[in-house]
């Protein structure tokens, strides 16, 4: 939650000085912040869109958009595969349909296919992401109330560590609609044209596959 709540940890302050914070953590009239992280191992570098409203499939994978077009189609201009190593839950899970179709879209927007490979169920610490740029991000931040959404982007940009790691932010005000089904019918229509599951865990190791250029479609979203 943004606003002047408690924050773990601990930050140096002028002795009989400290940082007030409310005394409750009920939701106030900031809002929230929705940090969604994408991590490029090899370059050690990182991006977090920081979204408003509700983190779902679409605002996920609307993350992952904004890191390619603003670090990723740069650094790998040449680049025809994306590869995702995801978290098996959350926005970005293994068994969610809006999620997988809206990489489709994403897929059909820049031409990449997109390979996910989901971490087991349980197995998310070991995402690299958490101790690269995460804990990262948490210690910078440590002892600190988040006041503003400001204070969000700005903090998590001014992230480094001793290894070189750099971290770009920037705060997503679209709005997100919840509760998007997708049928059965309507899915397996989906894997049948755009979802290729690999042979050793299909349910967490796929491919997806945009539609054909002469086909393009845009995606509707709320901006």
């Amino acid at each position: 939650m943004v606003g002047a709540y408690k924050n773990g940890g601990k930050e140096y302050q002028p002795q009989g000085s400290p940082v007030p914070t409310n005394t409750h953590d009920f939701p106030g009239e900031a809002g929230k912040a929705v940090p969604y992280g994408v991590y490029d191992v090899g370059a050690n570098s990182g991006w977090v869109n920081v979204g408003v409203d509700a983190d779902t499939g679409m605002f996920a994978v609307e993350s992952i958009r904004r890191w390619w077009s603003t670090i990723g189609s740069p650094a790998y201009p040449d680049a025809d595969r994306l590869l995702i190593t995801a978290d098996s839950g959350g926005s970005n899970g293994s068994r969610l349909r809006l999620w997988k179709t809206q990489l489709a879209e994403l897929a059909t927007e820049t031409g990449l296919r997109i390979t996910v490979c989901h971490l087991p169920p349980g197995t998310s610490k070991w995402n690299k992401i958490e101790h690269r740029m995460f804990s990262a991000i948490t210690l910078n931040w440590r002892g600190r109330p988040l006041e503003t959404h400001e204070v969000v982007v700005e903090t998590i940009a001014a992230t480094t560590t001793k290894t070189g790691l750099s971290i770009q932010a920037a705060l997503d005000t679209n709005t997100y609609q919840k509760g998007i089904r997708i049928t059965d019918k309507a899915m397996k229509a989906f894997e049948a044209a755009h979802l290729q599951r690999h042979t050793f865990h299909g349910n967490w190791n796929y491919t997806v596959t945009g539609t054909p250029a002469d086909n393009t479609t845009h995606p509707n979203r709320q901006e």
